[in-house]
């Protein structure tokens, strides 16, 4: 696997043919600051042991998708704007996903499943380490319609197009590195644009929503909105409620 575009972003891309998962391989080089620096990025088409959020199984069959972790050391201090790493690796993502497909509407599902017509193509788990954090993220990039694990899911493939992997990932890795520098530098995600960015792109906004919540509660209302710390806020019977971590469904009204 060549990826020389990618290349020229990071500062250190390496491909493997084959592993349990990208994100525990790179947590391994976490404490290696000099060889592993910021925004290095670790590669397979052929990730065996994956994991999604709420600890669910990700896998797929070989060389269907592409697995992609990046090793992010330069972070916000406060950790309250830490809160928008997961969604500026969603957008990010989400942006990359749309110079490919440009007829298509590319869209984020709280907080930061990549959806393509409201199917989702992508999703992203971030892991912190004592040293940095680890986003993952799993593409389905050549699965045909009949491999797709649900109906909600969606491919490059099974959309009719052959995806350029090297380009995808140099444009996730320019937008996230972008992104990220500026909510570093503002320490803010309103003042570095990051809020307006998730929010032009979150299909969740104004939406109703089922959110599991821990402990086997369900809330449901309206997504109104993000607030400060990139929580999602749902609005029910007038009184909004923060949610910081939860399963979220778009709930479609009957006939639609």
């Amino acid at each position: 696997m060549d990826f020389p575009l990618a290349n020229g972003i990071a500062p250190r891309v390496e491909t493997v043919v084959s592993t349990g998962s990208t994100n525990a391989d790179l947590r391994e080089h976490a404490a290696d600051g000099e060889g592993w620096p910021h925004l290095s990025t670790l590669i397979t088409r052929d990730q065996t042991a994956g994991r999604g959020r709420l600890d669910r199984t990700w896998i797929a069959p070989a060389g269907t998708a592409l697995a992609v972790s990046v090793l992010l050391r330069s972070l916000p201090t406060d950790p309250a704007a830490r809160g928008w790493i997961p969604l500026a690796a969603g957008v990010a993502m989400a942006e990359a996903v749309a110079t490919q497909l440009p007829a298509h509407d590319v869209s984020v599902k709280w907080p930061n499943d990549v959806l393509v017509d409201g199917r989702k193509i992508c999703g992203i788990l971030a892991e912190a380490t004592a040293e940095a954090v680890v986003v993952g993220a799993g593409v389905n990039t050549a699965m045909t319609a009949q491999q797709l694990p649900v109906p909600t899911a969606t491919s490059f493939a099974a959309l009719g197009v052959r995806v350029d992997e090297d380009r995808l990932v140099a444009a996730y890795l320019d937008a996230l590195g972008t992104h990220l520098a500026a909510l570093v530098a503002t320490g803010d995600a309103t003042a570095s644009g990051l809020h307006d960015a998730v929010t032009a792109r979150c299909s969740t906004l104004g939406q109703q929503v089922r959110v599991s919540l821990p402990a086997g509660r369900t809330l449901e209302g309206t997504a109104a909105g993000l607030d400060a710390e990139g929580r999602l806020l749902v609005s029910v019977a007038g009184v909004e409620h923060a949610i910081s971590a939860g399963d979220v469904v778009h709930v479609r009204p009957a006939g639609s």
